[in-house]
C-alpha cells in the first residue's frame, strides 16, 4: 500500500514550526540537514543568510506519515507563494502500484 506524506515550504521559520509539530505529535526527527550541510555547499553562491536554512527536515508522526519540511531560499530562483508552498510525496511498493497510482 502507498504512503502519502506532506512536504511544507517555510521562509525562514521551518524550524520553529517543525518544533511545534514535534510538541504536538511527539517522536524525533529522522532527518535534519541545513543548507550549509550540503556535499557541494559553496559560501560564494548561496548567501549567508541563506546558509543555516533547512535544507531538509522529516517527523515521522505515525508508522505510515511523516512531516517534511524545508526553508526555501530565493538563491534558487523560486518565489513561495503561500498557497503553493507544500508537495505530496507518495511512495508506492512497487513499480505497478506506481503505474497505477
Amino acid at each position: 500500500m502507498a504512503t502519502v506524506n506532506v512536504d511544507l515550504v517555510f521562509t525562514g521559520n521551518c524550524k520553529e514550526a517543525f518544533d511545534f509539530y514535534k510538541s504536538v505529535f511527539g517522536g524525533e526527527y529522522s532527518y535534519f540537514s541545513k543548507y550549509i550541510d550540503m556535499p557541494s555547499y559553496d559560501s560564494t553562491k548561496i548567501p549567508a543568510e541563506g546558509s543555516e536554512k533547512i535544507m531538509h527536515i522529516s517527523l515521522p508522526i505515525s508508522k505510515e506519515t511523516s512531516l517534511m519540511g524545508n526553508d526555501h531560499i530565493e538563491y534558487f530562483g523560486r518565489k513561495t507563494i503561500f498557497g503553493n508552498n507544500f508537495s505530496l510525496s507518495i511512495n508506492a511498493e512497487s513499480k505497478e502500484e506506481a503505474d497505477r497510482l
